[in-house]
């Protein structure tokens, strides 16, 4: 049994006169982080590893959970393929874990994490929002062997305010 968590970045910033990949997060952005990682703690999740598309947004998004679901660095890595928007290499980057990994957190990007959630989950989401967190839990041994799991629960930081 792998059980994968799903977090869409939390909301950017078009402000600034940065590339893409530098967008930073917008005080709503921060806010939304810290509430839904705050509600995601009451999961009681022990994480095996957690990855990060390297963009700013998503980077800042994930440093604001791990400090609040209180994980350790040693299991964060950055991923340049989680920089991703159509889902191929978000699944790719999922296929490659190693299987002594069962549950496993990656920060990542939309259309990739909407596309990924209605494809390898049971629930039909129209659109995972901003810091949306989606977990799913999937009947395998190995990542690699990827197929259609279930979709636990979602948390979106509408619904907690």
């Amino acid at each position: 049994m792998k059980t994968l968590v799903l977090v869409r970045h939390a909301k950017s910033s078009w402000e600034f006169a940065v590339k893409d990949h530098e967008r930073p997060l917008t005080n709503r952005g921060l806010t939304d982080a810290n509430l839904v990682s705050n509600a995601l703690k009451k999961n009681n999740f022990n994480f095996d590893l957690v990855l990060s598309s390297t963009a700013n947004r998503a980077k800042t998004t994930a440093q604001v959970f791990t400090k609040n679901l209180n994980i350790s660095n040693t299991i964060f890595k950055l991923e340049t393929k989680l920089y991703d928007f159509s889902g191929n290499d978000l699944i790719n980057v999922i296929k490659s874990c190693d299987n002594s990994i069962n549950t496993l957190l990656i920060f990542g990007h939309n259309y990739a994490i909407t596309a990924f959630v209605n494809s390898y989950g049971s629930v039909f989401i129209d659109n995972v929002p901003t810091c949306g967190v989606v977990m799913l839990s999937f009947n395998i041994e190995n990542w690699n062997g990827l197929k259609k799991g279930e979709t636990l629960k979602t948390i979106y930081p509408r619904d907690l305010k």
